[in-house]
């Protein structure tokens, strides 16, 4: 699997954004979170409706809760950890499909102090997955601060993610076509700008 770095976006649109375009497009979402600790589920439920389109989803915190939880590869998660693309990806599939919704979402990252298992503070991985793959963000936030402002800002770049999927790059974007898209089955592809698919 190839991630491409992107520049910090403006995370613009936010949880109420999602929720209109996703309710218009008859559109599910379930997210799981590990950094956030919850936070984007809050921002999605204080919006009025958001209860046509979220299923739900778990807050995985601790590396073994996205194995027992979510049934992500335990063996991936010794041999990567948990801040790894590989794992970002399977943990938004995962969700999508436990939580029965159309797609799924996932935040992993080092939100500090401290760098954890060999990744450095700021470190972010943001996966959003359909029945045909996964696109994942790689997204570097040292310098937002402190590990609260790490983890406020990844809440509004996940939701810009689930947009930018949704084909409204214009309201907000996680960069310039910065993603990896992964086919059940295909083991991750290389990047390949040209072949990227918007709703």
């Amino acid at each position: 699997m190839t991630v491409q770095r992107v520049p910090v976006p403006e995370a613009g649109g936010g949880a109420a954004a999602v929720v209109a375009a996703m309710s218009e497009r008859g559109l599910t979402l379930a997210v799981a979170e590990s950094l956030t600790g919850g936070l984007v589920m809050a921002a999605l439920t204080e919006v009025p409706g958001a209860s046509a389109v979220l299923r739900g989803g778990p807050v995985v915190y601790a590396t073994d809760t996205k194995s027992s939880a979510l049934h992500v590869d335990a063996d991936l998660l010794t041999a990567r950890g948990p801040v790894d693309p590989e794992v970002a990806a399977a943990m938004s599939s995962s969700v999508r499909q436990l939580w029965l919704a159309d797609v799924g979402l996932a935040t992993t990252g080092v939100a500090g102090p401290d760098p954890q298992a060999g990744r450095p503070v700021g470190e972010v991985y943001v996966a959003v997955s359909d029945s045909v793959g996964s696109v994942v963000h790689r997204l570097d936030l040292a310098a937002e601060g402190d590990r609260g402002s790490i983890r406020h800002k990844t809440v509004g770049l996940a939701l810009a993610a689930v947009l930018e999927y949704l084909g409204l790059a214009g309201e907000a974007s996680v960069g310039p076509r910065g993603y990896t898209r992964t086919t059940p089955g295909s083991g991750g592809n290389d990047l390949d700008h040209d072949r990227k698919e918007r709703r």
